[in-house]
């Protein structure tokens, strides 16, 4: 089942925005004072000036203009106190809006499919996530700056309609030639950003991929191939953000003529109408002062529209996360999975990936409680996928899987999960403590019940011969550690789980054959009373199975115990033969088809 929910831009905005109604009130209380004061010092200033003029060399014109200089001051000091109001502002909302976008996003992006993550990178991912907790604060500020330049534009306009109607009706016809400009502009420059925004995350994506595989470059003498392939992808990102700086400055070229125009036209028309006595020396002054003041205001505010037009770009190819409908979701009022016995049950389940062949047509098979089941075959088999599907990685195509009779379909995923052990092949462990990781397995448990757990598991032994035991660092998916110390913790942990069902996916592969001894043992006593299942290439270790389902080509060929599996001498038998070292050869002598 998919979330088919999108939302836009403006609608993750909005519901960011919700919780801080009070902010956004000072925002537009601090803008409409900068607006009024924008127009209200230029006129006092005019004031002044006219009165200064009028009264030139009479001793009283000190004592005319001294309240409107105080005035004037007042202003000011008013304009900076609502300026720190603004900071004030900002303190409190950007930081908690920081906060609630990345978690919104990566609470999101946490939920997606487990095919999802196989086909993105997981540092463009990441990139995309601090794109948009920057650029949401970008576009508020933004917004924030146009909301206080229109109401400075209305006040001014209208300011100058009652003083000098002529430079109101100038000055209108310039913004809108200006506006015009700058939209023209913006929506090919918003395009070329997201462009941008896209081959960025890439490239991040493409660094990161190639430091997580900092071993493999090594081992190959791959520096100088790493180099070229990060290279071509960073020429690619120059590329594009060439295009769109060009545009850019394209657009810039026509805010310089049209400044220019405008107050050339302004200066020639005030000495014109100044030399026939129609506007007085404080006129000029107001009106240049105001018309230079809107200008660097329009200026500013216009080269934020670029930076704004680039945000938009890049928040909305961050919103890809959001707006990637989820694969696999809880269906409505689903409820959570109680486990009384384990028995699982595939019912005519049928099943392929996106691009591949079909692994199960109308599969049916029962799992009993209690039952230790080995899975084995090739490699492409289908016996990862069997599993993936009853930890519900992905979603059956037709049929249903059920646990004690209830559709895996039907209950809420963490409750499944909660209900699975899994010791996977690839060890991957979190860049913590090791106490960390270990309790991964069960949050709640305590310091002495992690210490019991990897007793158990053999790697009590090693920690304790650490320098911080249990507080050591990992590493980044647990590099410090070896591959058999990795298993090792990976089955403390799914011991400290005890979940009523349990997967082991060659779980002891990485390990020596005197640990494999002791750690079979304590999977033998993990295994007691759980529905398990073992995926293994090594065939003796299925020996003791109650049961082993033999896969090939995405079918269920054979199904025994191991002793009449011999017996019956088909597939499984050929396999015992093949073996070589007590392992399976990854494949068949003969084609098998994936």
């Amino acid at each position: 089942m998919k979330n088919n929910t999108q939302q836009s831009l403006t609608q993750f905005i909005v519901s960011l925005l919700k919780p801080y109604k009070s902010y956004l009130a000072i925002f537009a209380f601090v803008a409409l004072v900068w607006a009024i004061t924008n127009t209200l010092l230029p006129y006092i200033l005019k004031i002044i000036i006219d009165k200064a003029v009028a009264t030139a060399g009479d001793r009283s014109s000190f004592a005319l203009i001294q309240p409107y200089i105080f005035l004037y001051i007042a202003v000011w000091i008013g304009l900076c106190l609502d300026m720190r109001l603004l900071d004030w502002v900002k303190m409190k909302l950007f930081p908690n809006l920081r906060q609630d976008t990345m978690e919104k996003m990566f609470a999101y992006l946490n939920q997606h499919s487990h095919q999802y993550f196989q086909n993105n990178f997981a540092g463009s991912l990441i990139n995309k996530i601090s794109d948009m907790q920057g650029g949401i604060i970008e576009i508020l500020t933004t917004l924030d700056d146009m909301y206080a330049q229109l109401l400075g534009l209305i006040i001014a306009i209208t300011t100058l309609l009652l003083i000098h109607p002529v430079f109101a009706f100038i000055l209108i016809a310039w913004v809108i030639s200006f506006l015009l400009i700058t939209f023209l502009f913006l929506k090919p420059i918003e395009k070329l950003s997201h462009v941008f925004a896209e081959a960025r995350s890439s490239v991040v994506g493409k660094m990161v991929d190639s430091i997580s595989n900092i071993v493999n470059i090594r081992l190959f003498a791959k520096h100088a191939y790493e180099n070229s392939y990060i290279s071509r992808a960073i020429v690619d990102t120059v590329q594009k953000d060439r295009k769109m700086q060009a545009k850019i400055i394209h657009m810039r070229i026509y805010w310089d003529i049209s400044i220019v125009a405008l107050l050339g036209f302004n200066l020639w028309l005030l000495g014109r109408m100044y030399s026939q006595n129609l506007v007085t020396v404080g006129d000029f002054s107001f009106i240049i002062s105001l018309s230079i003041s809107i200008l660097w205001n329009l200026w500013f505010i216009a080269g934020q529209f670029v930076a704004f037009s680039e945000q938009i770009g890049k928040c909305k190819q961050a919103l890809s996360i959001i707006n990637a409908v989820h694969d696999i979701v809880d269906v409505k009022d689903a409820k959570p999975l109680v486990v009384h016995q384990g028995e699982i049950q595939f019912e005519n389940v049928s099943f392929h990936y996106d691009k591949g062949s079909r692994l199960f047509k109308n599969k049916t098979i029962v799992l009993h409680p209690g039952e230790k089941v080995g899975l084995v075959g090739f490699s492409g088999s289908g016996k990862s996928t069997f599993v993936n599907l009853i930890l519900r990685l992905f979603a059956v195509e037709s049929g249903r899987i059920t646990i004690d009779q209830q559709n895996i379909s039907e209950v809420t995923q963490e409750s499944l999960r909660e209900n699975i052990a899994l010791i996977p092949q690839d060890i991957s462990l979190f860049h913590r403590t090791l106490m960390e990781n270990i309790r991964y397995g069960r949050s709640g448990a305590s310091d002495d019940e992690v210490i019991a757990a990897s007793e158990k598991a053999h790697c009590h032994e090693f920690i304790s011969q650490l320098d911080e035991g249990y507080q050591s660092m990992v590493g980044e998916r647990g590099i410090k550690l070896s591959g058999g110390q990795r298993q090792r913790i990976a089955i403390a942990r799914a011991i400290l789980k005890n979940a009523p069902i349990l997967i082991l996916d060659e779980a002891t592969s990485a390990l020596d054959s005197v640990t494999e001894k002791y750690i079979q043992d304590a999977l033998h006593h993990l295994m007691q009373g759980k529905t398990t299942l073992v995926i293994a290439h090594r065939l003796s270790t299925l020996s003791e199975m109650d049961r082993i389902l033999v896969f090939d080509k995405g079918q269920i060929i054979e199904d025994g115990s191991h002793q009449a599996l011999i017996r019956l001498k088909g597939h499984y038998a050929q396999m015992w033969q093949m073996q070589a070292g007590g392992f399976l050869p990854e494949y068949s002598s003969e084609p098998v088809e994936k």
